[in-house]
């Protein structure tokens, strides 16, 4: 083809109409997917976790708050309006007023032992019938009249939780809850209900409902009307039931209590007011089970109440009431020992919402007999002497010494607990075998996690003397505090440890606990184990093996030499001697290399610092006692002491001749100042009194934030007072004047608390007349 051929030829201005055809374009590419990145992942959301709700796992969620309520209509038609609307109800009964009956003088209060609730609502126990007068607008007519008194507990209520609770007049139709008239005059009929001896504990709300032709009249929302039911030891059928009756007065109904500690040979009392009938106290208890989320239709099972009460007294995973701390600075709270009783902790718990600072194990255990005794389940506080915290189901507590016989407190990390409070409350086990109820062991203090929580028991203590350590809950742990063996070692060069000798008579020395009625204590030791070194202890604790426990076995020769150290009450500031008695034993000398080491511990038996230590060699004679003495100042321990002064002093010694360890512990509690609480006036309800309270400091060093704290059953609510300082050897007054509330036996009991000086504590006993 020519160049001229390639031109195109020139067309017309106008061009011809073709038909219209589309002209086909490039097809693009479809775009390639972009290929993804990674970014940073959305931050972890700040705060508390949310409340975990049932939705989308039941119909309604879970009550499980005694204050949430439900609406329960006043009038309740049976069929639908029609045209001219809904008929009135005014030509049938109607109910003019109720009459609860509540009054602390009446025939309710007084017949459930309640009368000493400081409350505005009736409080009844369970199983037991209490009255109501209902007065109505006409004359009752059985035969023609319908009604029944209606109570309900929680949201959502339901019959077949217990939550709604009808309760009918007639024998013909009868519920769980019993019914009856009592007395009909003219318009005001007297009812007797009895609740069931297993209903749930907590407040009620109250309805009487009259039933018509068309529909169902109640009575509207009062709060007057609200009825709190509690556990009843005094009914046979409940669950807590105690027969003893010095026993149940005491474990019930006594306020004030003393809780024993300081060491087995030089026990100490600490007074304490558990106000358990104190107004508020009752709300407040119902209150922490709200808080721990327990579902109302629980809350009738005492062994299902304790165990949680056991988690939700410490703050450790649930904030709790208590905040413990063992370590010496309560800036930010109140010091354990600065407490005298329950009421101030359980109320501020209850009205802020938040943990109280600070707690150790007897304020634990106190603040939880408050919770169970108002309730009405019987308890107690016990102290066990020599308590052992095992964690790990082996029966021992071991103490290293090097090879001369000298305690290694580098590797030495067991403690014992000169004392440990803890709870017996009593119920009925009917998830154990028979013979297993009775009191159990619960425990507050956190110490070991029980079904992940800290909390202890209920534990059957049948079951820990006799070594059924596999029934529920925490037996484990609680017959290792009371049967473990302290067992020295001696570390070798090449590291490994020889036992060289066993001590199994010293942990669980002694358990005491008030005696009912009396202001004395009572040992209860054979209630947790045989005598030691019988035959049925050691059976025991074959038994305890086979359920997974572990005990040195090691047989040991005896030492033909004895070391004793005898009891000591020393006050603190005093200068004192201590005794070490050797006895020979042999009829051949005996030469011992003794380690005495005296060290300012705190009362869970771990060491703050050492003071004291001496290496004298002792040469005995055939049978021959010999008495090393050794002086203790006071400037070496002033300065180191901890809360509750105590000192501990491990002496250890290895005989040359036998090459075998003699050892011997003792703990010494120092013995406080007291202080001084008089009472004056005429000790009578409603009559004006007054309490002087004085204090010397017997140091010639400053006392500095000092903070007294007094409080009396029935007498006088929580008081506080503040002083900046008290100078060395001078004496501070503090007068206040009280109002008894009510007659009968009781104690003022006081408290002084600071950081030089902890535990000071004073008490005056009055009766009020009536």
């Amino acid at each position: 083809m020519s160049d001229q051929d390639a031109t195109p030829t020139p067309t017309p201005a106008t061009p011809t109409p073709t038909p219209a055809t589309p002209t086909p374009t490039p097809a693009t590419p479809a775009p390639t997917p972009a290929t993804p990145t990674p970014t940073p992942a959305p931050p972890v959301p700040t705060g508390p976790p949310p409340k975990v709700t049932n939705r989308g796992r039941t119909a309604d969620p879970i009550a499980s708050s005694n204050t949430d309520t439900t609406d329960v209509p006043e009038f309740e038609y049976f069929e639908a309006a029609g045209p001219r609307g809904l008929p009135p109800l005014t030509e049938f009964l109607d109910i003019w007023d109720v009459n609860m009956l509540r009054r602390s003088d009446e025939i309710n209060k007084v017949e459930h032992h309640t009368y000493l609730y400081n409350s505005d609502q009736l409080v009844v126990r369970r199983g037991q019938e209490f009255q109501i007068q209902i007065t109505f607008s006409r004359p009752y007519n059985p035969s023609q009249d319908k009604f029944a008194v209606e109570f309900v507990i929680g949201a959502n209520p339901q019959h077949s939780k217990g939550t709604y609770m009808p309760v009918f007049p007639n024998k013909e139709r009868q519920t769980s809850w019993a019914g009856r008239v009592v007395t009909s005059s003219e318009n005001v009929v007297t009812v007797s209900i009895k609740p069931a001896a297993d209903c749930i504990v907590g407040k009620y709300r109250m309805y009487i409902a009259v039933v018509t032709p068309y529909g169902i009249r109640r009575t509207r929302r009062d709060d007057s009307r609200d009825v709190y039911v509690l556990f009843n030891p005094w009914a046979s059928a409940d669950a807590v039931f105690l027969e003893d009756e010095n026993e149940r007065n005491e474990c019930v109904m006594n306020e004030m209590g003393i809780i024993y500690h300081g060491s087995y040979d030089d026990v100490a009392e600490r007074n304490w007011n558990y106000g358990q009938f104190d107004y508020g106290v009752l709300d407040a208890c119902l209150y922490i089970m709200d808080r721990a989320d327990m579902p109302i239709s629980n809350r009738g099972d005492p062994v299902k109440v304790a165990r949680k009460a056991s988690a939700m007294l410490n703050s450790r995973d649930d904030d709790g009431v208590l905040v413990g701390s063992w370590s010496g600075d309560y800036t930010y709270g109140v010091a354990p020992t600065s407490w005298t009783g329950s009421t101030e902790i359980l109320l501020t718990y209850s009205s802020s919402k938040m943990p109280v600072c600070y707690a150790q194990c007897w304020v634990y255990a106190a603040v939880f007999n408050t919770f169970l005794r108002c309730l009405g389940i019987p308890s107690r506080v016990v102290t066990n002497f020599y308590s052992a915290h095992d964690n790990d189901g082996n029966l021992k507590t071991d103490i290293i010494l090097d090879e001369n016989g000298r305690i290694d407190r580098n590797r030495t990390k067991d403690s014992i607990w000169n004392y440990h409070c803890w709870n017996e409350c009593f119920m009925s086990r009917p998830d154990l075998p028979a013979g297993y109820g009775g009191w159990q062991v619960v425990d507050a203090t956190p110490q070991e996690t029980s079904d992940g929580m800290y909390r202890c028991g209920p534990a059957s203590i049948r079951a820990i003397k006799h070594g059924e350590i596999c029934f529920p809950f925490d037996a484990p742990f609680v017959f290792a505090e009371v049967n473990s063996d302290v067992v020295f070692y001696m570390r070798m060069k090449d590291g490994t440890l020889d036992p060289v000798r066993v001590n199994r008579t010293h942990v669980g020395r002694v358990v005491l606990t008030k005696a009912p009625g009396l202001e004395t204590r009572r040992d209860i030791t054979e209630q947790y184990k045989f005598p030691e070194g019988s035959t049925e202890e050691r059976t025991v604790l074959e038994k305890a093996e086979e359920y997974g426990c572990h005990r040195d076995k090691s047989e040991l020769p005896v030492a033909d030499v004895d070391l004793v150290l005898p009891s000591l009450e020393i006050s603190v500031g005093d200068d004192f001697q201590l005794s070490l008695e050797f006895r020979n034993q042999s009829d051949q000398r005996r030469t011992v290399d003794a380690y005495i080491s005296g060290s300012v511990v705190y009362y869970t038996g771990v060491t703050s610092s050492d003071f004291l230590f001496k290496n004298p060699r002792v040469t005995l004679g055939p049978h021959q006692n010999m008495t090393e003495v050794v002086p203790v100042q006071s400037r070496s321990y002033m300065r180191k002491l901890v809360e509750q002064a105590n000192l501990h002093f491990i002496a250890t010694g290895k005989v040359k001749e036998t090459g075998q360890i003699v050892t011997a512990m003792k703990t010494v509690t120092l013995h406080n100042p007291k202080i001084s609480v008089k009472v004056s006036g005429l000790a009578k309800v409603n009559e004006e009194m007054v309490a002087i309270v004085e204090f010397t400091n017997p140091f010639s060093f400053n006392l500095e934030n000092i903070s007294i704290r007094m409080e009396g059953a029935g007498i006088m609510l929580p008081k506080y007072k503040y002083y900046s300082l008290v100078l060395g050897g001078s004496s501070l007054s503090w007068t206040e004047t009280f109002t008894p509330r009510r007659p009968g036996p009781t104690r003022l009991t006081v408290s002084l608390d600071c950081a030089a000086l902890r535990q000071v504590s004073g008490q005056a006993s009055i009766t009020i007349t009536p």
